[in-house]
């Protein structure tokens, strides 16, 4: 397994895929690298590819109050996407493009070693928990796969917006400030 240095000096200089063409920056991950809770997204926007950090345009606000109703913050979780470069128009991004950057994220989660992984949105709970996952059906439901607890949550963009989806999602916070208690992390 690499490092952490290792890990992102590799990614940085990826070119597994189309997407590194039209990056400005490689989005590698942020937040304690020690977490027990893991947020995972599916890839950058467009504010997130300026800046080099996952969350950080209209849906990381909202991530963030989402966090913060939970006592939960960028300095106690670690947030990572599938992909590291942002998908054109942010669109979804497609299946060679997620299996050229599965790998960093991989060995994210090995380096973090998270109790708790959250998905945010349909297309990291298709990757992470199951191809067939459903997040209008299935999303705030827990699984335990190699050891660590997994959930998938709305995406904040979606939230954005569908506000009619944030009471469902906020019954998906407050199950998971439980998880985390029944767990017993460190957050």
């Amino acid at each position: 397994m690499m490092d952490w240095n290792e890990l992102e000096a590799l990614c940085h200089n990826c070119h597994g895929c189309g997407l590194c063409e039209t990056r400005h920056n490689v989005v590698f991950g942020v937040g304690c690298k020690t977490a027990d809770v893991m947020f995972i997204g599916e890839g950058p926007g467009e504010q997130e590819d300026l800046r080099g950090e996952p969350f950080v345009g209209p849906a990381g606000k909202l991530l963030d109050d989402m966090m913060c109703i939970i006592d939960l913050n960028r300095e106690n979780t670690y947030i990572a996407n599938i992909v590291k470069c942002r998908p054109p128009r942010n669109r979804d991004p497609q299946e060679t493009e997620q299996d050229a950057c599965i790998g960093y994220l991989q060995n994210q989660i090995a380096l973090v070693r998270p109790k708790i992984i959250v998905c945010l949105g349909r297309i990291a709970a298709q990757r992470i928990i199951d191809p067939e996952y459903r997040i209008t059906r299935q999303h705030g439901q827990w699984v335990q796969k190699d050891g660590i607890w997994m959930s998938a949550i709305y995406h904040p963009s979606a939230l954005l917006r569908d506000v009619s989806k944030r009471p469902e999602t906020f019954d998906d916070l407050i199950a998971l400030r439980e998880k985390i208690r029944q767990v017993g992390t460190a957050v």
